[in-house]
């Protein structure tokens, strides 16, 4: 009897191993590691983590950025950002959809094997006695292969294949506009270290005003609302280093996010970054003085959604396909059995042949309703595309628009600082000299600090057009070998 059932024991004993590996292949998913990713304490800064060699050759092709530190904070961002890593994997999964409708132009060819034992009852059997039925076979099958031959399968191919396009096209855009955050995020901690040095600095200047004040004062040579007036500046000027100082720290937050590390303090700029001279950070490189219209049409955004604009296009014509008969064929060969030993004899060979034919005749109007939902889809996506062009041309024309005039007003406003500090300075010496009131000095001062800070605003503005100007052309500022540096 054990003979006898030995071939079915030994299947039931292979099918029983493979349900415990294929439980065993089921592990749980592991936690992801979050170090690196915060602090470990609320508060502290991240560990600084190193870019990668790729990261840092693609930023050393970022030639409109001139300092160091910036250079390694993009290269940081570059290997640790985790918006840009999205992008990458959203990336592979377009690929991976592509792949799979990519196969399905071709037959899917699939080896079987398959043994049975029946036990058919005495009832149930033309003997009247018990009957054990034992079979195996093993073929090759291709299983519902369509027969492409209104171009379906191929255009929902060509679909996935503008999607994934599309997708590589997403991720450029994002790769910019990081690279524009990032130069942004530490243009705006330079703008604000230069603000809290200039708080400092005033600051210190009043307290000596106020202890010069306080000492004339108690000797009689002045009034106590003069050196109360004196305290009001001083106090003022306290609260802005406290207040720039807050924001010197969020800044630096907001650079660690986006680079994904910690921050290297030689990388980080200084008070003295953004000034109008040969150390400017951020230089962009000079223009022509005309730019053709089609450096528009290679920005990442625009071409994202010229592909989008033709995977639908293919859409509508894989859904007119599905108007007409559908071909598909399965067929398989093979060789069967009731022993084992003679699977493969001679004469055992099998073989079947499956074309089936498909011919919509009433759906209740899907078919066509399908048709005119892929087309309006289409519309959308044309008109998506021209408002794309539209909106980089009106980006570009407003960043150029912008770029001509800023000398002129970087000039005017140090211009006005410096007249600011002319004037504070005679105001001073008139109150001194008894001729004037301290109201007039406390003017002087506070438009002096206005315009110093004005001057900062408009030096970091300076420097975000140049960033904003770079994004807006698709990170492509020309091939001109013969263009220098823009200081």
């Amino acid at each position: 009897m054990f003979r006898a059932n030995a071939p079915f024991q030994r299947a039931v004993l292979v099918g029983a191993v493979a349900v415990v590996l294929s439980a065993c292949a089921q592990m749980p998913a592991a936690k992801p590691d979050v170090q690196g990713v915060v602090a470990p304490t609320l508060g502290q800064p991240l560990a600084v983590v190193e870019a990668s060699p790729v990261a840092l050759q693609t930023t050393q092709r970022v030639t409109w950025v001139q300092h160091p530190g910036l250079r390694q904070s993009i290269a940081q961002a570059l290997t640790h950002n985790r918006d840009l890593r999205v992008a990458l994997a959203n990336i592979e999964r377009a690929r991976a959809q592509y792949g799979i409708t990519s196969a399905a132009q071709l037959p899917t060819v699939a080896a079987t094997a398959q043994g049975s034992r029946t036990r058919t009852a005495a009832d149930l059997s033309s003997t009247g006695r018990p009957v054990i039925t034992t079979q195996y076979t093993a073929q090759l099958a291709v299983t519902s292969f369509e027969l492409d031959l209104w171009g379906r399968v191929r255009n929902l191919n060509e679909a996935a294949l503008q999607q994934f396009l599309q997708s590589e096209e997403n991720q450029r855009n994002v790769l910019i506009t990081l690279v524009a955050d990032v130069t942004n995020a530490w243009l705006n901690l330079a703008a604000n270290q230069a603000r809290l040095t200039l708080a400092r600095d005033t600051l210190t200047s009043r307290e000596k005003a106020y202890q010069l004040t306080e000492r004339i004062q108690q000797l009689g040579g002045t009034s106590g609302l003069v050196l109360a007036q004196n305290r009001i500046t001083v106090e003022t000027a306290r609260g802005d280093v406290a207040a720039f100082t807050a924001q010197v720290a969020k800044d630096r937050n907001a650079l660690e996010a986006l680079v994904g590390s910690g921050l290297n303090t030689e990388w980080l700029p200084t008070a003295d970054t953004l000034r109008n001279d040969a150390t400017a950070p951020a230089a962009l490189l000079v223009l022509p003085a005309e730019l053709p219209s089609s450096l528009l049409l290679s920005r990442p955004d625009v071409r994202a959604s010229e592909f989008n604009l033709q995977a639908l296009s293919a859409n509508v014509a894989a859904a007119r396909a599905a108007l007409f008969p559908t071909i598909s064929l399965s067929t398989s060969i093979g060789t069967g059995s009731r022993e084992l030993d003679s699977l493969f004899g001679s004469g055992n060979g099998t073989w079947s042949f499956v074309p089936q034919i498909r011919w919509p005749i009433f759906d209740g109007g899907s078919a066509r309703a399908a048709v005119d939902v892929a087309q309006a889809n289409r519309d959308i996506a044309v008109a998506q595309y021209e408002k794309a062009i539209q909106t980089a041309f009106r980006e570009a024309s407003d960043a150029l628009a912008e770029r001509a005039q800023w000398q002129d007003r970087l000039a005017a406003q140090q211009a006005v600082v410096d007249a600011n500090a002319r004037a504070f300075q005679l105001s001073d010496a008139r109150f001194s000299a008894g001729v004037d009131n301290y109201l007039t000095v406390l003017d002087a001062q506070r438009s002096l600090y206005a315009a110093q800070q004005a001057l900062i605003a408009l030096r970091q503005a300076e420097q975000a057009n140049r960033v904003a100007l770079w994004k807006v052309l698709g990170g492509n500022l020309a091939a001109d070998s013969g263009m220098s540096s823009q200081r």
